[in-house]
């Protein structure tokens, strides 16, 4: 206790990173350092007093080197801040912080080593160093991290989130203006958990492109395996008929009541937040073609349902279909059944045209292999018919 008391009375240091490549759909980083640069340092660190050094968009990976070896040096707490694009060179296919001039041709000689990060920090006393990202990647970069075949990992206290960037996801910097916004609002700074906690749930993100990084503790720490077929998804308000309401959880520590009781009061980011949490759990103890994994997104699906989300609804139960049936489980599975009546459902609350139309040209491919009851393939047919006949809008229906 005297070990900690000390640490907190010495000055604390803050080194925040952002840099935006040369590329389409950059994360918009630099833009929204400001607003985290004039947080005052000692609130940034959470000591008494601090100092702080930006980064605004830094071109040399010598620079930003040189930087962090005087933060490094600092006894006190330490708090690096790392916003950007993480990418990784073709030769030696470890990863990198993307710098001002960085293209993927030059990775090697342009971009920011991470492992450099490791190296300079590996020195600091144990519990004074804790490091915040805020990163988006490519969808190959993003799937490794997943995968745990590249892991941003190293001596500090990580937390944070890599968005997925690709053609369908433009990555928003909302988990910094959603951090800097608590630190500047809150009475106290919250302890590094907690603020990470809060930043997720205020932080508004795509959960299925989104990828959080922190101690199980800051997000939510499985106590148990989790058996999917012995855990009913959270029913939606607006169920269809024929989907029967759940049972309540039984366990105190069992997640779907913490999930059901975020989404009914209306706080459904966290219920979101939660339930990512555990999917990125199971996908790592059972592997991304898995029921457990599809269990979670289906939670997610109802999540978006009570958020009034049917599109993203729609698309999840879609997913969850296909990595049931990928995973092994034959067409006439009842979780497989279930799982595609439920996008049936959520795609005739889709009002926008165009988006119905892509859901409902996937809802269709799926439903030559899970037909459904008697007339749900030709409801599909005869919905995309009219929604390919001109470009007004359909009201949201009912099956």
């Amino acid at each position: 206790m005297a070990t900690s008391t000390r640490l907190t009375e010495q000055p604390g240091y803050a080194l925040l990173i952002a840099a935006e490549p040369p590329m389409r759909h950059a994360l918009a980083v630099a833009a929204i350092l400001p607003q985290l640069a004039a947080v005052p340092p000692a609130r940034l660190v959470g000591t008494p007093y601090a100092s702080a050094v930006q980064l605004a968009n830094p071109d040399d990976p010598n620079t930003v080197l040189t930087a962090l070896r005087t933060a490094a040096a600092v006894e006190g707490p330490l708090l690096v801040y790392a916003a950007g694009h993480l990418v990784v060179d073709s030769r030696q296919h470890r990863l990198h912080l993307a710098l001002a001039r960085t293209t993927a041709r030059t990775i090697r000689y342009t971009a920011f080593p991470w492992h450099w990060l490791a190296a300079e920090l590996q020195h600091r006393a144990p519990g004074t160093t804790t490091v915040m990202v805020d990163l988006a990647s490519a969808p190959d970069v993003w799937q490794a991290l997943i995968q745990r075949e590249q892991t941003l990992d190293g001596p500090y206290t990580l937390y944070g989130t890599v968005q997925l960037q690709d053609r369908r996801h433009r990555p928003s910097p909302a988990y910094t203006h959603a951090l800097a916004q608590i630190l500047r609002s809150s009475a106290e700074r919250p302890g590094a958990d907690e603020l990470h906690h809060q930043t997720a749930r205020a932080a508004v993100l795509e959960e299925a492109a989104t990828l959080w990084l922190g101690p199980p503790q800051a997000i939510l720490s499985p106590p148990r395996a989790v058996d999917a077929h012995q855990v009913d998804v959270p029913a939606p308000r607006r169920e269809p008929a024929q989907l029967t309401a759940p049972a309540p959880a039984a366990a105190e520590d069992d997640p779907h009541r913490a999930i059901a009781e975020a989404s009914q009061a209306g706080r459904h980011a966290e219920a979101a937040a939660i339930a990512a949490a555990w999917e990125q759990a199971a996908l790592r103890q059972h592997g991304a073609i898995s029921t457990e994994v599809a269990h979670w997104i289906e939670v997610r699906a109802v999540i978006a349902l009570e958020e009034g989300a049917p599109d993203r609804a729609c698309a999840l139960w879609l997913r969850g279909a296909v990595v049931r049936l990928t995973a092994g489980q034959p067409e006439n599975h009842p979780e497989v059944a279930a799982a595609v009546d439920r996008a049936h459902y959520a795609w005739h609350h889709v009002s926008d045209p165009v988006r119905a139309r892509e859901l409902g040209t996937e809802l269709s491919t799926l439903r030559t292999q899970v037909p459904g009851k008697s007339g749900a393939c030709e409801d599909v047919q005869r919905r995309l018919a009219k929604l390919t006949e001109g470009p007004t809008p359909l009201a949201p229906q009912g099956r």
